[in-house]
């Protein structure tokens, strides 16, 4: 099994409680006053929402979908949108791996490295719309 089938399934496993999505956000805005702050006006419940599908894009670029919606989120994502700033991007993916962590019962570090392997492309072209 590739890479990519190892982080579609544990992805599925991830997604099978809602907790996952809010212990993301948890995490990850934990990680920065600056990103707690971006998200103080936010409606979380839709945020989630676009969270799950924002990481199902980049699994299904990975597994070889076309990247058009992951570069219509690099652009929404620029300097001239929303103005998320590249060096969160890090922070994103600790945050993500975190919560596969805590919640994928079968994780590894080997599923770990996989994750970063999947995760790789999606958010450098995302992060490279900037």
């Amino acid at each position: 099994m590739n890479n990519t089938d190892l982080v579609f399934q544990s992805y599925g496993r991830c997604c099978r409680k809602d907790d996952f999505f809010v212990d993301f956000y948890e995490f990850f805005m934990s990680s920065s006053d600056a990103i707690r702050n971006r998200f103080a006006q936010t409606d979380m419940e839709a945020q989630r929402h676009l969270l799950r599908h924002g990481v199902m894009q980049i699994i299904l670029v990975a597994r070889g979908m076309s990247d058009r919606k992951l570069r219509d989120l690099g652009e929404s994502h620029s300097r001239h949108k929303y103005d998320i700033q590249p060096e969160w991007y890090g922070l994103w993916e600790e945050a993500l791996l975190k919560t596969v962590r805590v919640h994928d019962p079968e994780y590894t570090p080997q599923l770990r490295q996989a994750w970063k392997e999947v995760l790789k492309p999606g958010i450098d072209l995302i992060r490279d719309a900037y």
